[in-house]
């Protein structure tokens, strides 16, 4: 495991985000140029190791909590650099973002980002609105639905 200096060396060579000092001697990095309202990367990194990273956006196989966020307590400097990168270009995606589900009757339904918010479309008709990308994908597995790949 990676020691807090560790981490905050390999976060700090990132000049794209910018350190912020908060509470318990934790750190958050922001990343300003976010095209979505998230601009956390790294959340509450503490002297003892623990901390976050955003990713919510990312298609990796990562176990994330409810607020978008995987635990890097563990995670070995590739680990921690390629969660890192894959973070920054999930919030500097410029096209927008959708994503078809379909269940076993063939029926589809679009999942599009708008605005901050995720929303579901039947057609052209909205169907549901979540804060997080998260909840709209557990509303859509509830559903019966999987991802069109």
């Amino acid at each position: 495991m990676l020691t807090f200096e560790e981490k905050l060396a390999i976060i700090e060579s990132y000049p794209m985000l910018e350190r912020n000092d908060v509470s318990l001697g934790r750190v958050n990095f922001k990343f300003k140029e976010s095209v979505i309202d998230k601009e956390n990367v790294v959340y509450h990194l503490h002297p003892n190791g623990n901390g976050y990273v955003f990713a919510e956006l990312i298609d990796d196989d990562y176990d994330i909590d409810t607020k978008g966020m995987v635990n890097i307590r563990d995670f070995s400097e590739k680990a921690l650099r390629k969660v890192i990168d894959q973070s920054i270009a999930s919030l500097s995606e410029q096209e927008p973002f959708e994503e078809t589900w379909i269940n076993r009757d063939k029926e589809t339904l679009l999942l599009v980002n708008d605005f901050d918010s995720w929303n579901i479309y039947a057609g052209n008709l909205l169907e549901a609105t979540y804060a997080t990308y998260n909840g709209a994908v557990d509303y859509l597995k509830q559903e019966g639905f999987r991802p069109s790949r």
